[in-house]
């Protein structure tokens, strides 16, 4: 299925032109990172087109600022924490107490290319929060997932999944050196896996998955990079300040970054596909040619890899 569509998409496709003529009353949709950046944009566009949201934060009482005005969004009243399985824990029973179902399940959350650090199991951070913490949430709301009879799961990954494949034998960087951005690839190869894993498990279940590369987007996902960094990523404009200053197919705007998300999460042009990555509203292609800087890396989507993933996860973290 890893070929694309030919969808009529670019990367100058942006969320309102995605979401043209779908109606979502009546559907159910929990977005993890949904109070800022790109899944501030991808709740306001889900919203606006009538799903109910609700959205589990670290903070509450800053994303209430952010969500102010938007309707139909529900913001989970405590702290949500991706590297605290309690949290993930007590959020799940919470949402379960009131609803049934889950139409659509947005794993967008994440951190990137942060300093050594560790969860409380041990787990390195960045692989505890963006691969970790969405694999136990996924996990414990696949009930609900089941109940819906046609779900979505949307994950986001990233380009940065060309850094590394995942490490089975030295995940979290016990016994290999740390270098942030192998540990960030790492986690979003991971992201994908657990995309390709849930799809070929559940699709009889009719629960389908999605990886998303949503592009490069300056957000406060780069908090933790100097200017240096960005600027040698190009991602200070001429005015010296975080952003570009003209657009590509891999620079975007938030807009534009936001609608490869929406599009996995509710376009028909993907009825009966699963398990793909995707970029640009699209399924992407396999990437044959690093100069191209498109497609997916064949370890990324290796679905013998998801498996194995999936199942030696418990053993293979704390």
């Amino acid at each position: 299925m890893q070929q694309p569509l030919q969808t009529g998409n670019t990367a100058r496709t942006t969320t309102d032109e995605v979401i043209k003529d779908i109606d979502l009353s009546g559907k159910i949709i929990i977005i993890t990172g949904g109070a800022a950046g790109l899944g501030l944009e991808t709740t306001k566009t889900l919203a606006k087109a009538g799903a109910a949201i609700i959205i589990p934060v670290r903070n509450p009482a800053k994303a209430q600022a952010s969500l102010a005005g938007i309707s139909n969004v529900e913001l989970y009243p405590a702290s949500f924490d991706l590297s605290d399985r309690n949290t993930i824990k007590s959020f799940c029973q919470w949402f379960q107490k009131t609803h049934q179902k889950l139409d659509i399940l947005i794993n967008g959350a994440g951190i990137m290319a942060t300093p050594l650090s560790r969860d409380s199991f041990g787990n390195e951070l960045q692989i505890a929060t963006n691969y970790l913490g969405h694999f136990f949430l996924t996990k414990a709301l696949l009930p609900e997932l089941k109940n819906a009879n046609g779900a979505r799961v949307v994950h986001l990954t990233s380009r940065a999944h060309w850094f590394s494949p995942f490490h089975f034998e030295d995940p979290n960087f016990i016994d290999t050196p740390y270098d942030k951005w192998v540990a960030y690839g790492q986690s979003k190869t991971a992201v994908s896996l657990l995309s390709v894993a849930l799809d070929e498990l559940y699709k009889k279940d009719n629960i389908r998955s999605f990886a998303v590369h949503p592009g490069s987007i300056v957000t406060n996902l780069s908090h933790n990079l100097t200017d240096e960094e960005l600027s040698a990523m190009g991602a200070i404009n001429k005015n010296g300040e975080r952003g570009y200053d003209s657009y590509n197919n891999e620079h975007k705007t938030i807009k534009e970054g936001a609608a490869t998300i929406v599009w996995c999460a509710v376009s028909p042009q993907l009825a009966g596909y699963g398990g793909v990555y995707c970029e640009n509203a699209d399924i992407a292609p396999l990437a044959t040619d690093d100069s191209d800087r498109i497609g997916v890396k064949p370890w990324a989507i290796d679905k013998e890899a998801a498996l194995t993933l999936w199942e030696k996860t418990p053993h293979l973290f704390k």
